[in-house]
Formats: C-alpha cells, sequence, structure tokens
C-alpha cells in the first residue's frame, strides 16, 4: 500500500544520488512536484532526453557539472512534439548494412542524440562506412538520415568512454565484432549482465553455437572475428538478443534459428517487416 505525502526535494545538493538513466529521469520529474531543489548527480554520462523534453515544454533544467538541478513548483506548457526514430532500433541495421556484402542503406529520421551514439564511434573506428546525411533538430533533438555501405570491419579494444553512451547496442556490436578481423575486447560493461537477460553470457553462448570464438569476461566480451556457421540460439526472451542474431544471419553460411523473440514484438513491433523490406529472409513460427 502506497500513501501520498509531499514531495521535497533531493537535499542538499552535495549528497546528491548518483543514479542511471531511468532513475535520473525519474527524480527528475517527481522533482517538479517537489518542494525545493531537487540535484541528482551523474557519475558517468546518461542520456538527456528528459532535459531536453522539460526545456522544450519551457521548465528551466540547470546543469551543473555532472550535476542536473531544478526547483520544484514550475509550470510546464504545451507545445507540439515530433518523437524521431530510436537509435538503438537503428544500430541493428547500421549493423547488418555494414557487415552484408553489396549493402547500401539508407535509414531516415533518426535521433542522433550525442548521449546515445557510442555504437556510431565504435562501428567507425572498426571500419564502418556510415555518413550522415541532412541533420536537423526535431524537437529539441538532433536528428539525421543515415547512410550506411558495407565495408571490412576489423576488431579493436572499444574504449571505455563509450561503453555508457553505447550500452543497449552492445548485442548488435558483439554480431559486428564475430564478423571483424581480428579480436574485439569490451570491459568496463558489466551493466550488461543485468539487463533484460545477463547479455555476456547468452551473447557468448550464441555466438558459440554459430562457431564464433567469444569469451565472456566478468565485466565484459572478447570476440574474435571468423566465419559465422548456421544454428540455433536462445534470445532468453531478451528482444535485443535476438534481433542482434536475426543481423548475424546475414553472413551466416546456413540458417539461424532464434528461439523465445515474442518480446521483440514490444520494443520494435515493425521489426520484421523493416528487415524484410532490408532483404533478410525471415520467417516467424508461432508455438
Amino acid at each position: 500500500i502506497i500513501e501520498g505525502v509531499g514531495l521535497h526535494g533531493l537535499r542538499p545538493p552535495g549528497e546528491a544520488l548518483d543514479l542511471g538513466n531511468s532513475g535520473t529521469s525519474m527524480r527528475l520529474l517527481a522533482g517538479l512536484y517537489a518542494q525545493g531543489r531537487t540535484c541528482v548527480r551523474e557519475p558517468a554520462p546518461t542520456r538527456d532526453h528528459t532535459e531536453r523534453m522539460l526545456l522544450g515544454l519551457g521548465y528551466p533544467v540547470v546543469r551543473e557539472g555532472n550535476r542536473i538541478c531544478l526547483e520544484g513548483g514550475g509550470t510546464l506548457k504545451g507545445t507540439f512534439i515530433e518523437v524521431p526514430g530510436d537509435f538503438s532500433s537503428a544500430a541493428f541495421f547500421m549493423v547488418g548494412a555494414s557487415i552484408a556484402p553489396g549493402s547500401d542503406l539508407l535509414i531516415e529520421h533518426v535521433g542522433i542524440n550525442p548521449t546515445r551514439t557510442g555504437a556510431l564511434e565504435i562501428l567507425r573506428a572498426m571500419g564502418a562506412d556510415i555518413t550522415l546525411h541532412n541533420r536537423r533538430q526535431v524537437g529539441g533533438e538532433p536528428v539525421a538520415d543515415i547512410h550506411v555501405k558495407s565495408a571490412p570491419l576489423k576488431g579493436i579494444a572499444i574504449p571505455e568512454a563509450l561503453v555508457p553512451l553505447a550500452i543497449d547496442e552492445f548485442p548488435a556490436l558483439f554480431v559486428a565484432a564475430a564478423c571483424a578481423e581480428g579480436e574485439t575486447l569490451l570491459r568496463g560493461a558489466a551493466e550488461l549482465r543485468v539487463k533484460e537477460s545477463d547479455r555476456i553470457q547468452v551473447m557468448a553462448e550464441g555466438l558459440q553455437a554459430l562457431g564464433i570464438e567469444a569469451r565472456p569476461l566478468e565485466d565484459g566480451l572478447v570476440v574474435k572475428g571468423g566465419p559465422l556457421q548456421g544454428g540455433r540460439v536462445h534470445s532468453h526472451g531478451d528482444h535485443r538478443i535476438a534481433m542482434a542474431f536475426a543481423m548475424a544471419a546475414l553472413r551466416a553460411s546456413e540458417a539461424v534459428e532464434i528461439e523465445d523473440c515474442a518480446n521483440v514484438n514490444t520494443s520494435f513491433p515493425g521489426f520484421v517487416e523493416c528487415a524484410r523490406q532490408a532483404g533478410l529472409s525471415i520467417e516467424v513460427r508461432h508455438g
């Protein structure tokens, strides 16, 4: 049983909480209705969509170093909001077009918020041919069309500074690593073990099932690129795992069967249709 009470700002500001993306947004939104000042401290960069939205609705939000602060009791102003395409969803197709020979893909109207595009920097460091066109602002968010051509990829040591900016895209990036020449090393990503699944272990097992050498670490993964075989992988109900292995099938020598994919329809209900439009051959089996 939860009983409503008056909210108070998080204080003193010097002792504000260390939070992740969702926690930061939750407390900032609660702070709108709190008495006094609310400050949230971020030990590492997190997504700033909530701050941008509040500013777009006329609500003052102040960033002081690694702290985000607002005063409660203000007023939100109605406005027209246009939501750009999700970068995390686009990332699967960026990887797919990069690894499939002869690919030339344009993904239109995608949000390129700098707190979200670590995967773009990682793919470029691996040798991906990705360019941004028609840059613009939509609802306070930077947007562009993403043009991807197939290119030979090489393994890299992923800079830890990019980990929080690409945390949701690593299942797709592990597939890129499997198709790259040489070894790719990821460290500093222990958070992947507590996502919808243990994404380090599940991706390692799935890549191994397709003939790729993948060695899980406590806080990351080592992937040695090589030829992908067909086979069966289990997504453990994790939508990003399922979509990542759908892209891996583009380079597999035989069909890839992915189990437990129902959650894909929750996060990306048009994924199968988009994948087919992009040239993938996908058969969905129920039951």
